[in-house]
């Protein structure tokens, strides 16, 4: 247990401090490089391209997490303990979407609305030029909530149940899901995938908006309309699993956040604006603090 607390505590000091490694080092690009390999061998038609992406979305997790296994199974000492800190923390990124979100807000907050929208485009895959300031910042705030899921919590959580190959599984689950989704041309080939993100998805995203609404306060937010808005508005995405943390969000802020021809979070609440993405960020740390303080609990319980 206390081997496991050390790691964790390692991996969240490294994510603080020093941030995300070179791409060369990544895991998640490796996950990456590797999915586009097969990506690239992929048949047209529908049915084998089913078939494909089912194996891509086994592929992933199985190779990864085994191969994490395997280190940490075969290294003992400080070099086993320097390889699970660098490997966990490859599944989470709390500086990095914190960084990446702040970056908007201070745009926006200069009147720079061109730069707010380039900004945006790292941590949206929507279109993001014509965007107006509010709905910039509502499209920032939904990205720090649902990423408060699938880059904290969600990880995290694998941590806690399946130690360090968990969290790298579900790091590829998730990868691969964002690189390929199932819409458009490639409906087909990434079902298996999102099926199975939103499987790995379904609790994680339900806590971390559980934790959004006791962290309110922290963004001078209410608890208690996070908790109206999440109850109210957790069915209005698409995603079986993204509306239950921006609802919550969006309750917490008091704010409403819009994603055009798709969904209105918190609707009637005033727009929000870069100061709201301030408070989201702060918000959201203090999500990353209970996480750690859930996955400690956990392990103390399994010790």
């Amino acid at each position: 247990m206390l081997g496991d607390v050390g790691i964790l505590f390692g991996a969240v000091a490294v994510d603080l401090i020093i941030g995300e490694p070179p791409a060369l080092l990544h895991p998640v690009v490796w996950m990456g490089q590797f999915q586009t390999a097969l990506r690239c061998l992929a048949p047209q038609r529908p049915l084998p391209a089913f078939a494909w992406g089912a194996f891509m979305a086994a592929a992933g997790p199985v190779l990864f997490g085994g191969a994490t296994w395997l280190v940490l199974t075969y290294t003992d000492g400080m070099l086993r303990w320097a390889l699970a800190v660098f490997l966990l923390k490859s599944s989470f990124a709390i500086r990095g979407l914190a960084t990446a979100a702040l970056r908007v807000s201070r745009t926006l907050s200069a009147a720079d609305l061109e730069a707010s929208r380039y900004s945006l485009s790292s941590l949206v895959s929507r279109p993001t030029q014509t965007l107006t300031p509010p709905l910039v910042a509502a499209a920032a705030i939904e990205s720090v909530a649902e990423n408060a899921s699938d880059s904290i919590v969600a990880p995290l959580l694998f941590f806690a149940l399946g130690g360090v190959p968990a969290a790298v599984a579900y790091r590829a689950v998730n990868t691969l899901d964002a690189m390929i989704g199932y819409r458009g041309h490639l409906e087909w080939l990434g079902k298996a995938g999102a099926r199975l993100d939103d499987l790995a998805n379904l609790v994680p995203a339900r806590l971390t908006a559980a934790t959004l609404v006791l962290a309110a306060p922290v963004g001078a937010g209410s608890s208690y309309r996070a908790l109206a808005i999440w109850a109210r508005d957790r069915a209005l995405t698409e995603s079986p699993n993204a509306g239950h943390p921006m609802a919550a969000m969006a309750g917490a802020l008091g704010v409403e956040l819009e994603k055009l021809d798709a969904y209105r979070l918190g609707a009637g609440l005033p727009l929000p604006a870069s100061r709201d993405i301030r408070r989201a960020v702060r918000i959201m740390s203090g999500v990353a603090v209970l996480a750690v303080m859930l996955v400690v609990a956990l392990k103390r319980l399994g010790a």
